[in-house]
């Protein structure tokens, strides 16, 4: 490390520049912004895969109650049957 450098000022001014490890920087940084991007994307489906399975499950309760209320009725008003 330089004296100039211990002193302050940026790093800009002192190192030279490499310009392949810009290319690798840049690359890094849209490599995370990509993968930041997937992440929420993930996040947005997962949530929606949940609402539909919420969905989906009152969808099979409402049916076995609809099943369940006409069997009731139907042993209800069953002809020949006592009360």
């Amino acid at each position: 490390m330089s004296a100039r450098r211990a002193a302050g000022g940026s790093r800009y001014l002192y190192d030279g520049f490499d310009p392949a490890q810009a290319r690798i920087d840049a690359s890094e940084r849209v490599a995370d912004e990509r993968w930041a991007a997937l992440e929420q994307r993930l996040g947005r489906m997962e949530a929606a895969l949940e609402r539909l399975e919420r969905r989906l499950w009152l969808a099979v309760y409402g049916v076995a109650a609809t099943v369940l209320v006409q069997g009731a009725l139907a042993l209800v008003q069953a002809p020949g049957v006592a009360p």
